[in-house]
C-alpha cells in the first residue's frame, strides 16, 4: 500500500509540475484549480466523508451478522449510494455558475473560464464516489493495494493532457480557447474515470459482482444512513472553513496582483503547498489505518476495547516514526523541496519563495493532522460518528476564525501564509481535545484510568520531536551548502542529513519504532 502511495504521489508531483508549467500560479491557474477542486469539495462535502468512515465498519459488521456474509447488504448499500451520487452530480453540473460564484469573486472572462472548466470537471463527483465505494468493498475483503495504485493512472492521463496543452498552446499567451478549455477540463475528468475503472478487474478477482438491488425497505440501511448524517455535518463544518479560506485566498491573490507583489500569493500557492504537505500522511498514516480499520471494527463489534486501544496506539507510534521527521524536513527544506517540484515553466523564483513560506507554516501541523486522522478512525470503528463531529467543531471554528484574522491583519504578501499557520494551530487544538475524549472512552472506570499524559504514544512523539530539532538544523545547513548544485540535490542532501541524525539518536532516545524501521531496512538490504 505504501509503495502504491509513493508512486502515486511521485506521479502526482509530476502532474502538478506540468500543470503549473502550463498555467503558472496566477489568476488563470486559480481558475483551473478552483474548477478542478470544487468537484472533490462537493463530493466530500455531501457524501464522500460518510462513505470513507462508515462503509468498512458497516461491511465488517454485516459480514459477521448476516448468513450470506453481508453480500446482499453490500449490494443494497452500493445501489443507494450510487443513486445519490448520480443525482448530486446532475445538480452540480446544472448549478456550475452558482457554485463558482459561491467560491470566488470572479467576473468577466475569468468567471467564464472558471465556469467552463467547472462544467467539464463536475462529473468527477460521480467517479470519485464510485472509486471510494468500490475501494472500500476491496478494503473490507482485505484487498488494499489497488486503491493506492489506481491514482497513478489518473496522474498519467492528466500529465499527458497538460503536456499536450503545453506543447501546442501554452506559448500563445492569454486565456485558453474554448477547444483548449474543453481539452483541459474533460482531460482532467478522464483521469478519474480511468482510475475508477481500474478497480473493476480487481473486484472480479476478489469474487465480488455488483448487481444493483432496490429492495431497501427493512434491509438495515437506516443505521449507516443515520451515522452518515453526522459525518455529513462534520464535513459541512470543515468545508465551511475551507470555503472561507478559498474565498479569502482568491481575494488575496487578486489584491497581490493589484499591489504588484512578486510571486503568486493566492489560492494556487496555498493549494500547491497543501499538496506537498499531506504527502507523508497520505503515504504512511492512511495506508496504515486503512489496513487496521477492518481489524479495529471487528474488535469493536466484539466489545474488545483493549484491542481497539492497542491498534490505535500502534498506529500513532508507527505513523509518527515517519510523519514527525517528515514535518521537520518540510520545515527545514521548504525552499528546495518547492523548487524541486514546482520551479519550472511559468513559475518564478518569487513564486517558489511564497509557496515555501506557506509550506513552512503548514509543516508543524502535519503531526497533529496525522494523529487526528488516526484518532477519528477509532471513533468510527466504534460506530460513533456524533462525537467526531462535535470535536471537529474545535478545528473548523479555530481555522475559520484565525484565517479571517490573517486576511484582515496581514498584508497581501503574507495573508495566505498566515491562513496556513492558522490551520496548523487549529489542528493541534483539535488533536489535544480528541485525544483526551477518546482516552476516556477506551479506558475503564475513573479509578483505574491511566492519565492521558502517561500515554506511550504521546511520549514516543515527544522523543521524536526532541531528536528532530537538531536533525532539522543540520538538514538546513546541508541543503544550504549544496544549494549551488540545484534544488533537487540540496533537498536530497538535507533529507539525508536529517535521516542520519534521527537514526543516530534512535538508541539513546529509545525511539523503538525508528529502530524497528532501521532493522527492517537492514534485513531487506541483507537479503
Amino acid at each position: 500500500m505504501a509503495a502504491g502511495s509513493v508512486v502515486s504521489r511521485a506521479t502526482g508531483f509530476i502532474r502538478s509540475a506540468v500543470v503549473v508549467a502550463a498555467l503558472g500560479t496566477g489568476l488563470r491557474a486559480d481558475g483551473y484549480t478552483v474548477a478542478n477542486t470544487v468537484p472533490n469539495i462537493l463530493y466530500i462535502l455531501l457524501i464522500g466523508g460518510a462513505l470513507n468512515a462508515v462503509f468498512v465498519p458497516e461491511l465488517v459488521r454485516a459480514a459477521k451478522e448476516h448468513a450470506d456474509e453481508g453480500v446482499a447488504y453490500t449490494q443494497r448499500l452500493l445501489t443507494v449510494c450510487t443513486a445519490g451520487l448520480v443525482a448530486l452530480t446532475a445538480l452540480a453540473v446544472v448549478g456550475a455558475p452558482q457554485i463558482v460564484a459561491a467560491y470566488t469573486d470572479y467576473s468577466g472572462e475569468q468567471a467564464d473560464l472558471t465556469i467552463a472548466l467547472a462544467r467539464c470537471c463536475l462529473p468527477q463527483i460521480l467517479f470519485y464516489g464510485l472509486f471510494t465505494l468500490l475501494g472500500q468493498v476491496l478494503n473490507a475483503r482485505g484487498r488494499f493495494g489497488a486503491m493506492m495504485w489506481a491514482p497513478v493512472l489518473n496522474n498519467l492521463v492528466v500529465t499527458a493532457v497538460f503536456g499536450l496543452y503545453l506543447a501546442v498552446a501554452a506559448d500563445a499567451g492569454g486565456d485558453p480557447s474554448a477547444a483548449q478549455t474543453r481539452l483541459l477540463g474533460w482531460g482532467t475528468t478522464a483521469g478519474i474515470v480511468v482510475q475508477t475503472l481500474a478497480l473493476v478487474p480487481v473486484l472480479r478477482a476478489a469474487g465480488f459482482r455488483w448487481r444493483p438491488r432496490f429492495d431497501w425497505r427493512g434491509s438495515g440501511l437506516t443505521r449507516p444512513l443515520r451515522s452518515a448524517g453526522w459525518l455529513v455535518m462534520l464535513v459541512l463544518t470543515n468545508q465551511a472553513a475551507y470555503w472561507l479560506v478559498t474565498r479569502l485566498s482568491t481575494l488575496t491573490g487578486q489584491h497581490a496582483v493589484d499591489e504588484g507583489v512578486a510571486g503568486g500569493a493566492g489560492y494556487t500557492a496555498y493549494s500547491n503547498a497543501y499538496l506537498l504537505w499531506v504527502v507523508p500522511q497520505g503515504i504512511v498514516t492512511v495506508s496504515l489505518v486503512t489496513a487496521l480499520m477492518p481489524r479495529m471494527s471487528r474488535a469493536a463489534a466484539e466489545g474488545d476495547l483493549p484491542g481497539v486501544r492497542r491498534d490505535l496506539s500502534y498506529a500513532l507510534r508507527t505513523s509518527a516514526a515517519v510523519v514527525v521527521p517528515a514535518a521537520f524536513a518540510l520545515l527545514a527544506l521548504a525552499p528546495w523541496v518547492m523548487g524541486s517540484v514546482f520551479g519550472y515553466g511559468r513559475t518564478s523564483g518569487a513564486d517558489v519563495t511564497v509557496m515555501a513560506g506557506m509550506l513552512r507554516a503548514f509543516a508543524p501541523g502535519l503531526i497533529a493532522f496525522s494523529g487526528q486522522y488516526v484518532l477519528s478512525r477509532g471513533f468510527y470503528a466504534l460506530g460513533d460518528t456524533r462525537t467526531p463531529f462535535l470535536l471537529n467543531l474545535v478545528i473548523a471554528g479555530l481555522n475559520a476564525g484565525l484565517a479571517g484574522a490573517a486576511y484582515l491583519l496581514l498584508p497581501a504578501r503574507w495573508a495566505v501564509t498566515g491562513m496556513a499557520g492558522a490551520y496548523t494551530l487549529a489542528l493541534f487544538a483539535g488533536f489535544a481535545v480528541t485525544g483526551y475524549v477518546l482516552h476516556r472512552r477506551l479506558t475503564g472506570p475513573r479509578g483505574r484510568r491511566r492519565a492521558p499524559w502517561r500515554s506511550t504514544a504521546l511520549w514516543a512523539q515527544v522523543r521524536l520531536v526532541v531528536a528532530c530539532l537538531p536533525a532539522a538544523a543540520l538538514a538546513f545547513g546541508a541543503a544550504r551548502a549544496c544549494a549551488g548544485a540545484g534544488d533537487p540535490v540540496a533537498a536530497l542532501a538535507g533529507a539525508a542529513a536529517l535521516a542520519a541524525v534521527v537514526a543516530l539518536l534512535a538508541r539513546p532516545l529509545r525511539l523503538r519504532e525508528i529502530g524497528a524501521l532501521l532493522a527492517s531496512a537492514r534485513g531487506r538490504l541483507h537479503r
